[in-house]
């Protein structure tokens, strides 16, 4: 059966601020068999590829990436705003329309050599994306694919990603 995943995709206009569509995801969650839909879609772009972590960013790119590592029998890696994370951190601040932000990862997270899918609910200009690419590059990891349920494709944030197996379920032009 075949599910079109934009009817789960709820678009809130004026969200987080005025002049954002703010693409909600919650209702795909809801639905089991979206959900599972949206897992297996995943899987089969990652047919053949050896993946030892998954990373995830926080906090919406954790729901699918943690369903990643489970069907991947890969370990799961959250990359988190300054301050949430208890260990001993790797950091990399990036730029934000307005301003930098910052995001960390456990220095231990990741081995040399160990083979990474980078995991986000949503590619808009693609800073985030790259500074946690960074992170997972400073840890040893090397990136076999980025992937996105959802892609601004106006934003062109894959352009950011140049040097990276880009992938992404759906995508608002």
């Amino acid at each position: 059966m075949e599910i079109d995943l934009k009817e789960y995709i709820r678009e809130v206009k004026d969200f987080p601020k005025k002049g954002i569509s703010y693409k909600d995801i919650t209702p795909l969650l809801q639905d089991p068999e979206a959900m599972k839909y949206t897992v297996n879609l995943f899987m089969a772009g990652l047919k053949g590829k050896k993946i030892d972590k998954v990373v995830g960013i926080e906090s919406r790119g954790f729901f699918f990436a943690t369903l990643l590592a489970e069907r991947l029998d890969a370990g799961f890696i959250p990359v988190r705003k300054p301050g949430k994370l208890p260990y001993i951190t790797h950091k990399e601040t990036y730029e934000l329309e307005y301003g930098t932000d910052t995001l960390e990862i456990h220095e231990d997270a990741i081995k040399k050599g160990e083979k990474v899918l980078l995991h986000d609910d949503v590619l808009a200009t693609g800073g985030t994306a790259l500074a946690t690419c960074k992170l997972i590059e400073k840890c040893g990891g090397e990136i076999v694919q980025c992937n996105f349920l959802v892609e601004l494709g106006f934003l062109k944030g894959r352009e950011k990603l140049k040097n990276y197996e880009v992938k992404s379920l759906l995508d608002y032009l």
